[in-house]
């Protein structure tokens, strides 16, 4: 048996073999022991035990501080914000001219902190577009359907009636109604017209829909036609046309004070369903318009927000360059909303040695 004295001084010829320049396996050969025999060895001698995992390391310069870490948890778990995600309290806090940290930092000191909990019961969406109209401006595109609401018993139910704008995703109209009905979805749309002065506008306005039968029944039609409204349907057995309508009936049904056992009366979900729409246009920070709410966009307010939030953002810079490796966050939106933009799909050309965009043409709104 190989005592410890004897391992040291194999160990020893070995490494003195190797910065003489003899490769490690022919020097470990020559004393008849193995590549890992040696490797072994040399971790038991405690002349040889890689210190590296005991060594002090400096602190990164853009590490932030244990006030700050603070600071961040503090103002998740405020009455103001603990309702709320990263990503709507951060361009809230730009809005009030303060800075913390990125939303990035937000959620790594949420996870060190063990405080990050998935709140819902739905799966990531999986997207599939179409190209259809695409808008400029708000009153251009408007997009609706109608969705049940739990009445007071089982099998008995109220229907919610949803006209939302594409460009600033406002609600423009709604109405909770005991029945599906044409002639209601009519008055529902010459209210919505007259509330935004549709009829004074110069642009074509195209309402889209599914393929109820109230969507399009004679009398809707008919009513689309006199206020000069373009008509226009998803396609038959395409679920993704009209995303837009379907996601904001998620929004509504997985609000923290929804009832999901039922509205007692028809006045009780009317009620409900018109603090959600003031709540939806007014305090919602909307993922799809890059964290502005729906009226902001709507009246043009954006472009002054999205200003006002480079600033902050610019003067959290220039206090700590050294915690920004790349330029500050986008601030800004995309003049043209599609109702399904077209996803681009990359090949490469082999012969050419070359990529490809492919991309469908996206059909005018008119």
């Amino acid at each position: 048996m190989i005592n410890a004295s004897d391992r040291e001084n194999a160990v020893k010829l070995i490494n003195e073999a190797v910065k003489a320049g003899a490769r490690l396996f022919k020097a470990c050969e020559e004393l008849g022991i193995s590549k890992r025999t040696y490797n072994r060895w040399k971790e038991t001698d405690s002349e040889y035990i890689d210190k590296r995992t005991f060594c002090e390391r400096p602190e990164p310069a853009n590490k932030l501080t244990p006030e700050e870490k603070q600071e961040i948890l503090e103002v998740v778990h405020s009455e103001k914000y603990s309702e709320l995600p990263p990503s709507q309290i951060v361009p809230r806090l730009a809005d009030e001219g303060r800075y913390i940290a990125s939303e990035s930092s937000f959620y790594r000191v949420l996870r060190e902190a063990n405080k990050m909990i998935h709140r819902g019961l739905s799966k990531p969406p999986v997207k599939r577009p179409i190209s259809t109209h695409v808008a400029t401006g708000p009153n251009q595109v408007w997009m609706w359907d109608i969705t049940y609401l739990n009445g007071p018993i089982k099998g008995l139910h109220y229907y919610l009636y949803l006209i939302t704008d594409l460009f600033s995703r406002k609600i423009v109209g709604w109405e909770v109604w005991e029945k599906e009905s044409a002639a209601h979805a009519s008055e529902l749309i010459k209210r919505a017209t007259m509330l935004e002065k549709v009829a004074t506008n110069k642009n074509i306005l195209v309402l889209h829909s599914d393929n109820g039968s109230p969507m399009k029944g004679a009398t809707m039609l008919e009513t689309l036609y006199r206020l000069g409204i373009v008509p226009s349907n998803s396609r038959p057995r395409v679920s993704n046309d009209n995303p837009y309508a379907e996601s904001i009936f998620k929004t509504l049904k997985y609000r923290p004070n929804f009832q999901p056992k039922g509205f007692g009366t028809l006045t009780e979900a009317r009620r409900w369903v018109q603090y959600f729409v003031d709540w939806y246009n007014n305090e919602h920070k909307h993922s799809g318009l890059n964290f502005i709410s729906p009226i902001e966009r709507h009246k043009g307010l954006d472009k002054e927000i999205f200003n006002k939030r480079i600033e902050v953002y610019e003067a959290a810079k220039n206090k700590h360059p050294e915690r920004w490796t790349k330029d500050i966050r986008n601030w800004s939106l995309e003049d043209k909303v599609f109702l399904n933009p077209e996803r681009k799909e990359k090949t490469v050309d082999k012969t050419v040695d070359r990529v490809v965009d492919k991309e469908a043409n996206i059909a005018d709104a008119s």
